[in-house]
């Protein structure tokens, strides 16, 4: 039987992550621990913004739903969601292909050649800061929260079935925080978390082994799937 693997980051993503994870041998169950909800009344005022950055496809998705602005110059944290930019009909786009601090970095040597604010288009919490570490080098950036991440903890039958999983698969912080959560009421010490970066595997210390990703995509998440 192929060794279960679950899928705890939100729809639709989780279900191409599925597709993958199917396709590596495995079976995937798709149990979302976040789900993803555009704010309907977010204000996007475009005056004066000359390039969007994006931290996540949810962020593009929130902000194409809200604006139909597509004309201007878009800064992405990785591949993945420069994907989704162009998908969502954006022209001009420059992946950092990386995390958070490459996307600064990225935005800091374009600075010069922006012309206008950067408007971050971003979750009601977002993970990480990007005014402060761009300010300190010259770069105005305007934040604009256009979704909000909300947490459904597992349900019973999936906590039931822990023993048998091969391992968890996570995408955010957020996501390991609440898996911790549950763990510390249903424990699992053979449970194995597969995780996108260092910071994503934080929350879970002490609880399950983890194994963190070479590099925060996708592809470099699934190599550490067992063989």
């Amino acid at each position: 039987m192929p060794g279960l693997i679950w899928i705890t980051r939100a729809r639709p993503a989780a279900d191409a992550t599925a597709r993958r994870v199917r396709d590596l041998g495995f079976e995937p169950v798709v149990a979302p621990l976040l789900n993803i909800r555009t704010i309907p009344d977010a204000a996007i005022d475009l005056a004066g913004v000359g390039a969007l950055a994006f931290t996540s496809a949810n962020g593009v998705e929130a902000f194409a739903a809200l604006s139909p602005g597509r004309s201007i110059r878009v800064f992405t944290v990785g591949d993945a969601t420069a994907a989704a930019a162009r998908a969502a009909a954006f022209a001009d786009v420059a992946s950092a292909s990386g995390d958070a601090d490459a996307l600064i970095r990225l935005i800091a040597a374009e600075g010069p050649r922006i012309r206008g604010d950067v408007l971050y288009p971003a979750a009601a919490e977002p993970a990480r800061d990007l005014i402060g570490p761009l300010a300190g080098q010259g770069v105005s950036v305007r934040q604009v929260a256009v979704y909000e991440t909300v947490v459904t903890p597992p349900d019973a039958a999936l906590l039931a079935c822990l023993p048998q999983l091969a391992g968890v698969l996570l995408h955010s912080a957020r996501a390991a925080a609440a898996l911790a959560e549950a763990l510390d009421a249903h424990p699992a010490p053979h449970l194995v978390a597969y995780c996108l970066s260092a910071q994503v595997a934080r929350p879970l210390a002490g609880r399950v082994a983890t194994c963190v990703a070479a590099s925060p995509d996708e592809a470099s998440l699934l190599k550490t799937l067992p063989r």
